[in-house]
Formats: structure tokens, sequence, C-alpha cells
């Protein structure tokens, strides 16, 4: 499937459980006639191969549209979120977590600032605001930044593309949902073929949700994001544009000590694209960009103050992090078989706090107390060797820095430098018209994060903290992958195993402010599992959609699980579609965790016991007016059931939470959505 063409209208279809489905004719042994975008995503299908996912995030999704960038990940087989209020997850795949993910808006980085990723990088992503979303599995390309040693993921605007004659675009949708849900977003773009500006907007808000028991979750949040671009493009070849975007929000979090009470936000970016130079090179990339976050928080604004949630008294944290980075690649042919990318990127982050009783921090000046530096050099080579064999492999070397300037840390002024490598190599094989195989060797060198030196309590036994301690993350990985596309069937499957040395685990003890003291070491790992869909058209009109999940860690140094890994997952689907209407149904199957550490994690979460399983039940019915205009209406959680995610934080006691309970998922939710194209 190409890449999704900016602003296109959507026609009458829908999205099945595994992949963007096909229309076929009456004859289901025939071969499809046509390719359709669904109007409701309920999971998304691998392009080319089952490595890498790419899809529109502007499609209204099933469960109710996504509210932030983990959100929408979730509808792709491997993913799941750390739950910890309405909005805000922090997103895992395959178990692996936090900068283990590589995560890029518009090919800028933008961390977030919050010591326990209270605003982790995809808060502050709206998805309705982007064109692709880009998922690139494991680590099987060095394109996009250092440390991807669990996947890529890319939320893109492309440069839109006007017909002659029609200088304006719009997509705008509204939806309204339970408690008190009500986004509106617009994107609205003027030009021709020589320019062009555009405005991408959004305004999302909710209440606390209830559970299925009708208990009320405290989950209320609300958000705003605009970006504004200029463009020239002189030729189909030439891109210049600049760009500039804010946002904010609040967020109240069943699941912590403290609320979210500004998600400020600042980016401003620079890009230029050359493509068709000569017939030997193919194109050029530049881009510097500047990401900018400012991040309250307290335990009274959005919350009765109650002494019991972990802190005597009222108390207000503000933490903020600039992050400046640029990226320059280039591709050429060295001959007819063989494409080379070459480029650079650079990023440098600078992280300050303040703190302090009630609002009194605003008077405090801002306190720098991290620095971190990368520059990375990188090469990636298509060699296609046969009409049905291609070799693609990568290297890439990282000179990272990170300094510490706390002053009260034993070392203080101290700098950290490392050089890091990784690497990959993988063949991609056609077996036939029908069927594709590919399999991949990767090794990626991570520098440890600001989370991971900067937020724990502990280091090693025996070290001054974790700034003095904590090794970087090696990750060796085999990832292999099959496709098969036939009449009236469509079969993927993706499979990984890997060895993690100096994998960077998080313990939990007694103690401290927050009732828990935090030690982070290194362990060796072994990691493995996969994804599976199959969709099999009944009819014309019928589909019917599964994919699988698993994921399986252990930590070979202590000889026991891994913690903070998902249960497997089955979605099964049925869907129909026939003239301008589509309905479908998800049914989601969560098994049971037995596996667990205890009081072990990551800096957001810990497995604090066993998990049940469980199964929820999704309807949703879409109706396309005409091509501008179309309507869709869901259901989720049908049967109203009450449960948790294995990976849900435990509620927060000032809000009356028993100790190690996790908050549960809201109850059953009716939502409603309209899409407006021209």
């Amino acid at each position: 499937m190409s890449y999704i063409h900016y602003l296109r209208p959507c026609s009458a279809a829908m999205a099945l459980c595994c992949v963007y489905p096909y229309a076929y004719a009456a004859d289901t042994h025939t071969a499809p006639t046509k390719l359709f975008d669904p109007l409701v995503v309920t999971s998304v299908k691998p392009d080319q191969t089952p490595l890498r996912f790419v899809t529109d995030p502007k499609q209204p999704r099933q469960p109710l549209p996504a509210s932030d960038g983990s959100d929408y990940l979730s509808t792709i087989a491997g993913f799941s979120a750390i739950r910890n209020g309405g909005s805000n997850g922090d997103p895992i795949f395959r178990g692996m977590f936090g900068s283990r993910l590589a995560i890029l808006a518009n090919n800028s980085y933008m961390p977030g600032a919050c010591p326990s990723r209270m605003d982790n990088p995809t808060s502050y992503i709206s998805p309705q605001n982007f064109d692709e979303l880009e998922v690139i599995k494991g680590p099987q390309t060095v394109l996009w930044g250092p440390g991807a040693s669990a996947g890529t993921i890319r939320f893109d605007r492309k440069a839109p593309v006007f017909a002659e004659g029609q200088p304006v675009q719009f997509d705008g949708s509204f939806t309204g949902g339970s408690w008190g849900r009500n986004d509106q977003s617009a994107d609205l773009a003027v030009g021709n073929s020589q320019y062009y500006a555009r405005i991408t907007a959004n305004n999302s808000h909710s209440q606390d949700y209830e559970d299925g028991n009708g208990d009320k979750v405290p989950s209320k949040w609300k958000k705003w994001n605009t970006d504004v671009a200029v463009g020239v493009t002189p030729n189909e070849d030439t891109r210049i544009e600049l760009s500039a975007g804010a946002g904010d929000g609040e967020a109240r979090y069943a699941g912590r000590g403290m609320d979210g009470v500004k998600f400020k936000r600042q980016s401003v970016a620079l890009r230029f694209e050359q493509e068709n130079i000569n017939d030997n090179w193919h194109k050029i990339e530049a881009q510097l960009y500047y990401n900018y976050a400012d991040h309250d928080m307290d335990n009274f604004s959005l919350r009765e103050f109650n002494p019991s949630g972990g802190m005597m008294m009222p108390m207000t944290s503000n933490v903020d992090r600039a992050t400046w980075g640029g990226r320059l690649a280039t591709q050429f042919s060295l001959s007819s078989e063989v494409k080379l990318d070459v480029g650079l990127d650079t990023q440098h982050s600078r992280h300050r706090a303040r703190r302090g009783m009630l609002n009194t921090h605003r008077d405090k000046p801002r306190v720098k107390d991290a620095q971190f530096e990368n520059t990375g050099v990188f090469s990636e080579l298509r060699w296609q060797a046969t009409d049905t064999q291609e070799i693609i492999a990568g290297m890439r070397v990282d000179f990272a820095s990170v300094k510490d300037y706390r002053d009260t840390s034993p070392t203080h002024n101290q700098r950290r430098t490392d050089t890091l490598y990784s690497g990959f190599l993988r063949l991609e094989q056609k077996l036939s018209d029908a069927t594709s195989f590919y399999a991949g060797l990767g090794h990626v060198q991570r520098m440890p994060d600001y989370w991971e030196l900067f937020s724990p309590n502990m280091g090693t036994p025996g070290s001054k903290n974790a700034f003095d301690s904590i090794k970087p993350e090696k990750t060796t990985q085999v990832d292999i992958g099959l496709q098969h596309k036939a009449d009236a069937v469509d079969i993927w499957a993706s499979a990984y195993v890997g060895h993690v040395q100096d994998f960077i685990l998080f313990n939990y003890r007694p103690g401290g402010m927050m009732g828990s003291m935090s030690q982070v070491s290194n362990v060796n790992a072994r990691i493995f599992g996969g994804e599976l869909g199959v969709e099999y058209a009944l009819s014309s009109a019928w589909k019917l959609g599964t994919t699988v999940a698993y994921s399986w860690g252990k930590n070979t140094t202590d000889h026991q699980a891994l913690p903070q890994i998902p249960p497997l997952e089955t979605r099964l689907s049925l869907g129909y579609e026939s003239g301008k209407w589509s309905a479908g149904a998800l049914w989601r199957i969560v098994s049971k965790q037995s596996r667990y550490a205890l009081n072990q994690g990551n800096v957001v979460g810990k497995d604090f016991g066993p998990s049940g399983g469980f199964s929820t039940l999704a309807l949703h019915t879409a109706y396309q007016a005409n091509k501008n205009l179309s309507f869709s209406v869901g259901v989720d959680n049908v049967f109203n059931r009450t449960y948790s995610e294995h990976l849900n934080l435990a509620g927060n006691a000032g809000f009356g939470y028993a100790s190690n309970t996790s908050i549960n998922n809201p109850g059953r939710t009716l939502w409603a959505t309209m899409r407006v194209t021209f």
C-alpha cells in the first residue's frame, strides 16, 4: 500500500481488526477490485511487510477516537499503554518502554520534562493533526535517531497537493461521547503548485469516566494544539517549509500523587526537501527544529488535597525541557541495483526544575539540573540482488554526552560520554507472487535517558547514584516475518527473539516522600514474542479478521520474569460494507498475566501482582453521506464489564484507593463522529 495522500476523502468502508480491508467482487476467489479507506479504524495492517505499518491517524478509530499518540498506537498489534488516568498513557511495544521507542513528530524529538513521564512524548501528539503514522518494528532502521531498540514511531505531515482550480482543502471532525467527551479538529490548507499555507488545530475535553461498577475514576482532562506551516514548492521535487506550533492542557490522574495542570508546548521547525536531483542523486533532506515543554504539577488544583495521597502538604513542581536538533540526509545510487542513504542528526536537550508549596514556585528561578547532547552519523544501503531478493543493511554511530548540574548531587558537574554503535542486516525475499518473507539481525546500544539517570533515588549498591552507575543498554535481536496475500485471505506474521545486555531495571521499596524509594540497576534479559494477523473475505460485503500479540521477557541475571510485560491479546472482528453503509464488531480478549516481578518495573509503573483476564465487545456503524461528509457511531465495552489492564497504575490513596489496587478501565462508552472533507 502506498503512502496515504494528504486530505484524501474517505470512501464508504470500514476497518477490520487486523488490516485496511479490500473490497471484493461477488466471487471472493477473484482478485480485489479496489482498495478503499476505512471509515472506522479498529487496527492497522503492515504496509509491504509485517515489519512496517503505515496508517492515516485522521480516521475515526475504535475504541473511542484517540486522545493522544499512545491511545492511537494501541490499535496496532503489539502495543499497550500504562494507564494512569483518562489520557496521556505511556506506550509500550512488545513489553519495551520509554526511550527504547524512538518517537518523532514531524521528524523531531520532544522528550517531555516530568521526572515520572507524566508528559511523555505521545502526550503532546494529537493524532488527527497528522497525515501519516509509520511504525517500524525492532532495530531494523538507523535513519531516525539513537536508541530505537524496540521500534521507531513517526507521526508526520505531508506537503498538500492541490488539484487544478481547487486552492482550498479542508478536513474537519467533531466527536462527542460519554463522560463529556468533546473533540473538535480542523485542518485547512490554501495554496497552489507554487506555495501553500496550512493550519491544523484541535480541542479535546473529557470529564472523569466511570468503570463497569459505576464508580468514578479520577481521569478528566483537556488539551488543545495549533500548528501553522507555510511552504514554497517551486516545482514538484522541491519543498521549503517553515512551521510553528503551540499547545496546552491539563489532566487528572487516579494513579498518581500529583496531577498535570500545565502541558505547554512550543515548536518551531525549518524543513527542506529536494528530490530527483540527477540520475544518481535521488534526494536530500535538511531540517532544524526547536521544541519546548513547560509542565506544571500539583496535588490540589484538580483534586481536593489529601495528605494520604503521599504528600503531607500542598505541593507544586514546575519542570521544563528545551530540545534543539537537526538532521541532514541524502540518498543516491551506487548502481542501478544499489541505493545508499547517508546522513547525520543531532540533538541538544536542557532540563530545568523549580518546586515549592502551593504556587510559590513561580517566584523562584528555574534551575538547570541536566543537559543531554547526541550527534549521530548513519548510513543505510538497499541492494536489489535479484528480482525477488533485496538486502538492506545499516550502521549508526552516536556520540552521546550528559552532564549532571544538580547542586545536591554527589556527581554535581560531572559529565558522562559514550560512543554507541548500532546496526542491522536484513533479507527480504519474495517467495511467490502472493508470499514474501524477511529476516533481520539488529543491534542497538542505547544511552540511559533522563528518567533512568536522574529520576531514581538510588543507583546500584555501592555507587554514588544512578548517574554514576548505570551502563548503556545493548540489545541484539532477530526479527522475522511472513506475508501471504491470496484471493480472499491475507495473512501476516512477525516474530522476534533478543538478548538485552545491561537492561535498565527499576526496583521499588518502602520509604521516601511518596511512600517508596526507587533503585535502578543493570541486568541481562532475554525477550521473544510476535504478532499474527489474518483476514478472510466471507463474501463481497462481509469480512472476518483477527490479530494476536504475545510478549515474553526474562531477567536472566536474577532468573525471574521481566516486569511490565503485557499478556497475550487477541482481537476478533466481523465487518460489513455495502454501498454507503458499513458496520463492524470488535471482540478483544486479553489473557491473565501470571508472570510478574513484584515491585519491579520502570520509572512510571511496577508489577504488584498477577492480573486477571478479560474480554470486551465494541460495535460501530458508519455512513458516507457523500464524498465530503461521513458519520460514524460506536459503543465500546458493550456489556459494561469491570476490568483493569495488567499495566494500569495502582490508584492513589488520596482518591481512596487501597494499596496496590489498579485503576479500572472505562465502562460502557458511547461515541459519535462527523467528518467533513473537501
